[in-house]
């Protein structure tokens, strides 16, 4: 069985989606990637569909869900990108790892339609750059254990 990896924020729309469909495709098979939130909103922004999709990555069937679908079961690592979701943030069975990365909400971006998007865009950029770094240290950490358990120096 996998570890797996819930990445938490409040709303469970924008930020913690996006950085479920990145670190799903750049860690592979890894790990088991979720998202959840603890009040989520219900729905996935369009426009984080629409800012994944740019770069490839397909959040269309993702859907907002609660950190309570989540309590029962091992988590690995728990990684917040909003400071609400770091405060209200239970420990989970099995959690070995936590970490904290914020990031700021793209839902509140004001201005033209093309202003809000670029938002989206640079926060999703920001997510992509955290989280792929994060999946390369995941490739590496394994690597290495394989290697020493090989006997290599």
């Amino acid at each position: 069985m996998k570890p797996l990896v819930l990445i938490l924020c409040t709303g469970n729309s924008c930020r913690s989606q996006m950085a479920e469909g990145i670190l799903r495709a750049a860690a592979g098979d890894l790990v088991e990637v979720a998202s959840a939130g603890s009040k989520p909103a219900g729905y996935v922004h369009p426009l984080a569909v629409a800012a994944l999709a740019e770069i490839g990555i397909d959040l269309s069937a993702g859907r907002s869900k609660p950190l309570d679908e989540f309590l029962d079961r091992p988590v690995d690592t728990v990684i917040t990108v909003c400071g609400n979701a770091d405060h209200a943030c239970p420990v989970f069975p099995g959690q070995a790892h936590r970490y904290h990365w914020g990031f700021e909400d793209p839902a509140h971006a004001t201005g033209s339609p093309e202003a809000v998007m670029d938002e989206f865009r640079r926060v999703r950029d920001q997510i992509r750059l955290v989280f792929e770094a994060y999946a390369a240290g995941l490739r590496q950490g394994i690597g290495l254990r394989v290697a020493a358990e090989a006997g290599a120096p």
